[in-house]
């Protein structure tokens, strides 16, 4: 009787019921194998992973190949039940030259037994299978984009999420779809929130007579008005919301659907090497933005609007001058030594601190009003500042008890230790790290669109497609801690 290992995959969750996309592919997998003797006693199936995702990046595939590699592995061979949900692109290329280097034999229903590596027939079945699931990826990309647009354009319809903040959701009647309406599933429409929308005809009208950013943000919160984040606390738990700032100004003033207009399409995704040196680690997705002009406005207003297009087109020209006087500035680039760069956070807001140089001397400051309106209830200084010369020593100071002659085994000991827990050997180990790092940037990116007027809809895909990505990486490295 010859053991195999089944390996396999589905979707995100929220799309695919996982137990029933394993139980088909492992039914495929079973009729394959066992009229040859054969039986599965091992199991390497990814829930909730794209297929774009390498199998370096996937927990239950880069197991597998780790399994290749020991002699004690318990299975003699692998099948796979649908070759289009585990392969994507070049990755049978990529992959399955390590199956042959380790004498595993891969079995795949589409060549009715194991693939030989000397057919070229076999090679190029897995291949075609490999570009029609990426050609089945882009498709669907391409008709969801083309829907919503659609939606937006022609049908003026709320594609749901985050409202903007002077809006509220109102019900707008049954789904058009009768199996979402037969759901109870409804369609949604934007309609004016009495406490938040006159704020938004304020913040218009005196950015037109002459008020900067930081001015309307000051005035807001001296006069007592909620900032978004304290407005709105279900949708906003993770924020502070002591106060305005000059983003949630900014972001206002450069949000078209305050004409009544839907707006679709203001930022999209870029998908972009993890790393140039291997590119079969893959791509990671980058938020960007759309120019104005490909944006998808609706053919007419759909909501009440709370500004004239005159006022909008108005203050966006004054933005655009605003923006062009700023970027006739060019950076200043210094080669002043910060012994402390980007290591030290301001004890009262928690904001990392920034390098300065002031009477010739290196110092980290915290400008808490250089964005944010003054709040007694944060209580921050209009600038911290830690000078260097005095924050060193006592450093030093505190450094030099660890590497004392009483202490210096135990510190050396630790730090050997730190290094074979923290080792990069392990290419796609450092991929799993370099993976969370980005994800938890690309989140923070997401949030910050979402605040500026994005479509709630589309970054909330952007959002979970990161958070499977980063689960899927920090899965891979709970599994290197515990073998």
């Amino acid at each position: 009787m010859v053991h195999f290992a089944f390996a396999g995959r589905c979707s995100t969750e929220d799309l695919q019921d996982p137990e029933t996309s394993r139980n088909w592919q492992l039914t495929r997998a079973r009729a394959l194998i066992e009229p040859a003797g054969g039986k599965i006693v091992t199991e390497y199936f990814d829930a909730g992973h794209s297929r774009a995702l390498p199998w370096k990046r996937r927990p239950q595939a880069a197991a597998l190949l780790k399994a290749l590699r020991d002699p004690h592995r318990g299975f003699d061979a692998v099948v796979i039940g649908e070759p289009q949900r585990t392969f994507y692109g070049n990755q049978f290329g990529n992959t399955f030259p390590l199956f042959v280097h380790f004498g595993i034999p891969l079995w795949v229903p589409e060549v009715g037994g194991a693939i030989d590596p000397n057919n070229e027939a076999h090679d190029l079945v897995m291949s075609v299978f490999g570009g029609m699931s990426k050609g089945e990826r882009n498709r669907i990309k391409i008709r969801v984009r083309t829907a919503m647009a659609s939606q937006a354009q022609i049908e003026g319809r709320y594609l749901g999420g985050r409202p903007p903040y002077g809006y509220r959701i109102a019900d707008a009647g049954p789904h058009p779809n009768p199996a979402k309406a037969a759901d109870g599933k409804r369609l949604h429409r934007l309609e004016p929130d009495p406490a938040a929308a006159p704020v938004v005809v304020r913040i218009f009208t005196d950015y037109l007579r002459g008020k900067g950013y930081y001015a309307i943000a000051e005035s807001l919160t001296r006069d007592g008005i909620p900032c978004p984040s304290a407005h709105d606390r279900a949708r906003n738990p993770h924020r502070p919301g002591h106060d305005w700032s000059k983003g949630a100004v900014r972001a206002i003033l450069r949000n078209p659907r305050y004409t009544g207009h839907e707006v679709w399409s203001k930022q999209r995704k870029d998908e972009v090497l993890l790393d140039i040196e291997d590119v079969t680690l893959g791509h990671r997705t980058r938020l960007a933005w759309n120019t104005p002009d490909q944006w998808v406005w609706s053919a007419q207003p759909v909501h009440e609007p709370l500004i004239s297009m005159e006022i909008f087109t108005r203050a966006q020209a004054k933005n655009s001058a605003r923006g062009s006087a700023a970027s006739e500035r060019s950076p200043r680039p210094t080669d002043r030594p910060y012994a402390l760069r980007g290591r030290l956070r301001c004890g009262i807001c928690r904001r990392r601190m920034q390098g300065n140089y002031n009477n010739g001397q290196p110092y980290y400051r915290c400008r808490y009003t250089a964005e944010y309106a003054k709040n007694t209830a944060l209580n921050h200084p209009l600038t911290v500042y830690l000078r260097q010369n005095e924050l060193l020593p006592v450093l030093d100071a505190w450094i030099a008890r660890f590497f004392a002659p009483g202490h210096l085994g135990r510190t050396l000991q630790a730090m050997c230790e730190s290094q074979q827990r923290h080792s990069p050997t392990d290419p796609a180990l450092e991929a799993a790290r370099r993976t969370i790092t980005e994800t938890n940037r690309s989140i923070a990116q997401y949030r910050a669109a979402l605040d500026a007027g994005a479509d709630p809809v589309i970054v909330a895909g952007w959002i979970t497609s990161a958070q499977n990505e980063q689960a899927a990486a920090r899965q891979q490295l709970v599994a290197a801690a515990r073998s």
